[in-house]
């Protein structure tokens, strides 16, 4: 299958993480002619795999290997540095391409409507993660002076920040976090970190390899009360339903009595605990949870009893949302775009011709890597089958939008400039014997990926 007039079929895909990126590889293994723009607003590629993995998880830095390889394939090509929205919109793309797919992800913070969540002193998982990850758009130090911090989530993200929370700085210079991230961290006062689930073991959202990570640190005491212990039938039909589910719940049971060690720093993973109240007036001084039980299908009921816990930071893990996209319909209460399996949909629930979803932006931010592989399958399926009716695009010329972009002033990267910022990258972490340092200013990445 090819475009309009036997040429290739033109698609540019906005956003070059994961989603995009799978996107572009099945575009690419199909049996249609198409040529492949990736538009990044970062100057390097992966999205959440740069920007939203904490840094001691080497395994999971391992997929950008794959990733790698499909945008080494010709007809795939990188644009980084631009922003959708404000360097080039919808129209603008129309011009150039014969389709759009949008996979932009979900990097910020869902709400917790509780009362005190906007006090100072309380975070967004989302933007402590951007921290410690170097994020270019965030600020370069971290408020760290809290001695016992509690982090409201049962999910890998609400590990990730207590395990980061948790470590010693020194346990962590190994990886490629950047300079002023380590200072942060080895300047900080954390004693002990409060994990808080709403409900109980069996319904946590733990993947058990991250659970069992938090347990390998030297220096950091991982408790779990064995009154958390509680299943009932919902829970057991969960056990005997998943294995992921049951290898979690058997790693707490024996955490929950073994007897507690003497590591200087403690993580707490507490169940059945809801955020009711984050206390305080001009800052964060606690929390205030209510016991929870369970009520027979797995779910929680409030059981009236509270408790208030002495803390002097919060982070809410409850969740990533997607923001809108200029131009595109956006459901701001799914934090989806609206689609019928990716094809996107207006307001009055008609096919926006020509233009595509796929990733968290689609379905909302849950699943693992795979999920997103079957999403791209979806959506690139959909696009496939209409491209013998899409609207051509009017300047099919692959170079047509370097020059636009040129015209405009964008200083956008490439797939060879990634080449050189991984490079110094990794030029920088072996003078430090590590294997990466991660460049966080945005000017530098720019100046290093652009060879200038």
């Amino acid at each position: 299958m090819s475009g309009p007039s036997t040429r290739p079929l033109r698609v540019a895909i906005v956003g070059a993480g994961p989603a995009g990126i799978y996107a572009a590889d099945i575009l690419a293994k199909s049996d249609a002619d198409v040529s492949v723009d990736l538009f990044e607003r970062m100057p390097a590629p992966f999205g959440l795999i740069r920007y939203g993995v904490a840094p001691d998880h080497p395994r999971i830095k391992g997929i950008v290997r794959a990733l790698h390889k499909v945008l080494d394939k010709p007809g795939i090509r990188l644009l980084g540095n631009i922003d959708y929205g404000t360097d080039l919109k919808l129209d603008d793309l129309r011009q150039f391409y014969d389709a759009v797919i949008f996979a932009t992800g979900a990097a910020a913070d869902r709400a917790l409507d509780v009362p005190g969540i906007d006090l100072p002193g309380s975070h967004g998982a989302a933007d402590f993660v951007s921290w410690y990850d170097g994020h270019p758009d965030v600020p370069r130090t971290w408020p760290l002076d809290a001695r016992s911090v509690a982090v409201l989530g049962a999910g890998n993200v609400a590990l990730d920040v207590a395990r980061v929370l948790a470590k010693t700085a020194d346990e962590l210079r190994d990886t490629e976090i950047p300079p002023n991230v380590y200072e942060g961290l080895r300047a900080s006062r954390v004693t002990d970190v409060h994990v808080f689930g709403r409900r109980g073991p069996a319904q946590a959202k733990f993947t058990p390899l991250e659970l069992r990570e938090l347990d390998h640190s030297p220096n950091v005491e991982v408790i779990v009360d064995p009154e958390d212990i509680e299943f009932d039938e919902g829970s057991m039909a969960a056990i005997r339903g998943s294995k992921q589910v049951d290898m979690v719940v058997k790693t707490l049971q024996e955490w929950a009595i073994r007897d507690p060690g003497d590591r200087p720093r403690r993580l707490h993973l507490h169940f059945f605990h809801t955020p009711v109240t984050v206390l305080g007036e001009d800052r964060v001084t606690g929390l205030r949870t209510e016991r929870t039980e369970l009520t027979g299908d797995g779910n929680v009921r409030g059981t009236g009893r509270y408790h208030d816990w002495d803390v002097q930071a919060v982070y809410r893990a409850v969740g990533y949302l997607s923001s809108a996209l200029a131009e595109i319909p956006f459901d701001h209460r799914s934090g989806t775009v609206p689609n019928e399996a990716g094809r996107v949909l207006d307001l009055d629930q008609e096919r926006v011709p020509g233009t595509y979803v796929t990733g968290w932006i689609k379905r909302g931010p849950v699943g693992l890597i795979g999920h997103t592989k079957g999403d791209a399958a979806e959506t690139i399926g959909c696009l496939l089958e209409d491209a013998p009716r899409l609207a051509p695009a009017a300047q099919p010329d692959p170079d047509a939008v370097l020059e636009f972009l040129a015209e405009r002033g964008v200083p956008f990267t490439t797939w060879t400039g990634w080449g050189r910022l991984d490079a110094h990258e990794r030029a920088l972490g072996a003078a430090e014997g590590r294997e990466r340092r991660k460049i966080v200013e945005r000017d530098e990445m720019v100046r290093v990926s652009r060879g200038e």
